[in-house]
C-alpha cells in the first residue's frame, strides 16, 4: 500500500464519518423541533429540518465542536407558515428560535 492509498482511504473514512454524524445531528434537531412545536402548541410543517449554516465553536468544556443551524417551518393557526431555527453544538441543542407568529387560543 502506498502513502497515497492510505491518505485516500483516510480521507474517505473521514468523509463518511462526517456524513453519518451529520445525519445523526439532523435527526436530533428534528426531534428538538417536534418537541418544541408540541410543547408550544404549534404544528411542525413538512416534518423536516434543513441545514442552513455550519461552523465550529467551543463547548462549555472548551472542546472544539461542529455548530450547525437547521431551519424549519411551522404554523400556529393552520393558515400561515412561519420560520424557525434550531442551533446545535455537536449533538446538544443550543436553542430554538421562532419568528413572531399569531397565537391562537
Amino acid at each position: 500500500m502506498t502513502i497515497g492509498e492510505i491518505l485516500l482511504g483516510a480521507a474517505m473514512a473521514a468523509a463518511a464519518w462526517i456524513y453519518f454524524e451529520g445525519m445523526r445531528v439532523r435527526e436530533a434537531a428534528l426531534r428538538a423541533g417536534r418537541e418544541y412545536c408540541r410543547t408550544s402548541g404549534l404544528q411542525l410543517l413538512d416534518e423536516t429540518v434543513a441545514r442552513q449554516r455550519i461552523g465550529v465553536a467551543r463547548d462549555a468544556g472548551g472542546q472544539l465542536r461542529i455548530r450547525r443551524a437547521f431551519g424549519f417551518e411551522f404554523t400556529s393557526d393552520g393558515e400561515r407558515r412561519y420560520r424557525g431555527e434550531i442551533a446545535m453544538l455537536g449533538m446538544r441543542v443550543e436553542g430554538v428560535r421562532v419568528e413572531l407568529h399569531r397565537i391562537v387560543h
